[in-house]
């Protein structure tokens, strides 16, 4: 198993994002059992191309400081919403027969939509943790109803596991 932390730069990890609190805090629990129990934390970071600004060289296209890798963690940058391609995370993750991946990031309509679908086509167990994922308001839908969307009727079941924060706790100390 791992634990994939999907976009959280410092230019869409903001107080704005739907229950931000309770992301952030889950996050860095994930983030910090992981690490404590030998289990991978790898990061992957979206780039809109040159001239946006979430790009490469630009202070937003960072990791969010409360979530920093360690020097030894990969991240992979994308250019599209799933974290798998052209990014080598795929190739990467065969390579070592990760059979599981434990997924948090942002943003639940976007690109951890893309990467929990892709990793299910791609045979990977994927589960998705309660409120490790978040997402702003739109013209369609509140962040809200996005994440009960996403996380209470469409992965749940079909391409995720959808468990409470204590349980995935359980899972990365290997309860």
């Amino acid at each position: 198993m791992v634990l994939l932390v999907v976009d959280t730069q410092e230019l869409i990890t903001t107080p704005e994002l739907y229950r931000f609190d309770t992301f952030e805090h889950n996050v860095k629990t994930l983030i910090s059992e992981a690490r404590a129990n030998d289990v991978e934390v790898i990061y992957v970071r979206h780039d809109d191309g040159v001239g946006a600004a979430l790009t490469e060289g630009t202070p937003g296209f960072e990791i969010y400081e409360g979530f920093t890798p360690q020097p030894e963690e990969k991240i992979f940058d994308k250019f599209v919403n799933s974290s798998f391609r052209g990014t080598g995370l795929l190739e990467y993750l065969q390579e070592k027969n990760v059979k599981t991946i434990m997924v948090v990031g942002l943003q639940t309509d976007y690109c951890m939509d893309a990467t929990i679908k892709c990793g299910f086509e791609h045979g990977f167990r994927m589960i998705v943790p309660e409120y490790t994922n978040s997402t702003f308001d739109n013209e369609f839908m509140t962040g809200e109803q996005s994440y009960k969307y996403y996380n209470e009727f469409m992965w749940k079941g079909r391409y995720a596991k959808c468990i409470p924060i204590d349980e995935a706790v359980d899972v990365i100390n290997g309860k």
